[in-house]
């Protein structure tokens, strides 16, 4: 692979307008048309458009620019250099593993690739409970198709590996429905690391695409920079103080040296966690107390099974094969229906999944090359019982989300592990490991039932993690029911628009990042059109 291209370097060398960390010094003033806070899906989306309507555009990161150059395959180095919190954010009790991405791309630049339209029960239920009438499938099917066009989205057409194949094989054999997953891939090798930044450039993610052709286009971008408060005066906001923060993302000094960026608009699109952070650190108005909560997860239950043939499940495309059949199945607004999907399974992921300790997870772990995780994303904020979580500030202003794990998601939890096993059962496992501390191995369905149904399921105990975060500055119709307009401007702060996956009022029930492609296309097309008069589109 030593002779694939590598475009950060190359633009680098070309003379992007870089700032920060190892690059040039962060200048102490700023003037621009439009600040970007992120540089993931939302940012990158609009960081292009708005670029394409000759505006002066200023994005914001507060991770390290990294390459195709830099990624190694190796997940010691992946995890602390291109992951929040070193791939290490929890929730405030801890029960709740958070996989976000903190480098140039976002999440993006360490998704799994997987490429969903938000679902049309998801926008009708947005439709009925918060005003979002121009939130049908319909008006949002050609910002998707341009999305999908530009970043080479469709479904993979390589065979599943055999981590893939055994949820089709094993649904197929329940009668369950199992699809291929669309991909945002072009000249992919197959390698199977995707979670740890593409080698090869084959992931089109923010980092080798929008990112790069605003960078082009004349955009600045900072680097290893936090974007730490906005300063607000009648209803806009007059500018924004960022301060340099190490690799590792630890401020450098509070009270040291700060860049202040003035700008004639603002785009946060810093994720659903970061967003409603940066906002309350600014103290941002917040009349109806929205700001923050109701920020969803797809809480994820897990099984591991242990196949009697080699799996390995670290080849190949990580996640090709997915089943609806129950979301499908599931009226929305009852017990919480769950997407099917597999994890690729690299060693200290692998590890760090296992339930239990000592000489009861080396056992386990002996038996890697044949092991099968298999996920339920379940499906938050369509029930009375189901609110979610609510994002808090630390002492030090850093962010804190508080999640906790009510008997709805985790009877969801059970619900899911019995179907996941069976699939597991039917595929020709020879044990299936339910994903709980408790959890012993059994060889058998009936008797893997009998244990599902016998698991306490409380938090700490039910292992749950979550790679998908949403909500907390969320849409709606009026100011009673969200932070954010349907246009994506903040109700009380007109210069400021929120561009990420927290307008979502719920979660979306599928991975998420087509939805912020499709949605922020939209918005931002009609923000290029309020500042400019001109019209752009993704191309």
């Amino acid at each position: 692979m030593s002779s694939i291209k590598d475009p950060i370097r190359e633009g680098l060398a070309s003379g992007w307008k870089v700032f920060g960390g190892a690059h040039a010094a962060l200048p102490s003033n700023i003037t621009c048309d439009v600040a970007i806070i992120g540089s993931g899906a939302g940012a990158g989306i609009s960081a292009e458009l708005l670029t394409r309507a000759g505006l002066n555009v200023v994005i914001i990161e507060e991770g390290q620019l990294k390459s195709s150059s830099d990624f190694k395959q190796r997940e010691p180095q992946a995890y602390a250099s291109l992951y929040q919190e070193a791939a290490g954010r929890q929730t405030k009790d801890k029960s709740i593993t958070i996989l976000q991405g903190r480098s140039v791309g976002g999440t993006t630049t360490v998704n799994w690739t997987s490429s969903f339209r938000t679902p049309p029960t998801t926008l009708a239920y947005w439709q009925e409970k918060f005003g979002l009438t121009d939130y049908s499938p319909e008006a949002l099917a050609p910002f998707f198709q341009q999305a999908e066009e530009r970043l080479n989205i469709s479904p993979w057409q390589t065979a599943p590996n055999e981590n893939n194949e055994l949820l089709r094989r094993g649904a197929a054999k329940l009668g369950i429905k199992a699809e291929v997953i669309p991909r945002n891939v072009k000249g992919c090798y197959n390698l199977g690391s995707c979670g740890m930044g593409c080698p090869t450039n084959a992931k089109q993610s923010m980092l080798v695409t929008t990112i790069p052709f605003a960078l082009a286009q004349g955009a600045t971008l900072l680097v290893e920079t936090r974007a730490e408060r906005f300063e607000i005066a009648n209803g806009r906001i007059v500018s924004l103080r960022c301060i340099a923060v190490k690799p590792n993302a630890a401020p450098v000094d509070r009270a040291g040296p700060a860049t202040q960026i003035i700008a004639k608009h603002y785009i946060l699109a810093g994720g659903a966690i970061n967003s409603p952070a940066l906002l309350k650190r600014s103290d941002a108005p917040d009349p109806h107390h929205r700001l923050g909560t109701r920020t969803f997860l797809h809480p994820v239950a897990i099984t591991t099974a242990v196949m009697p043939n080699l799996v390995a499940a670290w080849d190949g495309a990580p996640q090709s094969i997915y089943s609806d059949h129950f979301l499908n199945t599931q009226a929305i607004d009852g017990p919480i229906g769950f997407k099917l999907e597999v994890a690729p399974l690299h060693p200290v992921f692998f590890g760090a999944n296992l339930p239990g300790f000592g000489e009861k997870q080396a056992q386990l772990f002996r038996q890697y090359p044949h092991a099968n995780v298999m996920l339920a994303l379940m499906r938050d904020g369509f029930h009375a019982q189901s609110v979610g979580g609510k994002v808090e500030l630390r002492g030090d202003g850093s962010p804190l989300l508080d999640y906790p794990l009510t008997d709805y998601v985790l009877e969801g939890a059970r619900r899911s592990m019995l179907a996941m096993a069976e699939i597991q059962f039917e595929a020709g496992a020879k044990m299936v490991y339910p994903g709980h501390e408790m959890a012993a191995g059994t060889s058998t369905w009936a008797d893997t039932k009998r244990s599902i149904e016998d698991l306490p399921m409380k938090p700490l105990l039910t292992k749950i993690g979550s790679a998908h975060v949403m909500g907390g500055c969320a849409m709606a119709a009026d100011d009673q029911r969200g932070v954010t307009r349907p246009d994506g401007i903040h109700w009380q702060l007109e210069n400021l628009s929120i561009h990420d996956g927290s307008i979502f009022p719920t979660s979306i029930g599928a991975n998420p990042q087509l939805s912020i492609y499709g949605a922020v296309n939209r918005l931002a097309q009609a923000l290029a059109k309020r500042l400019t008069n001109k019209d752009v589109v993704l191309a």
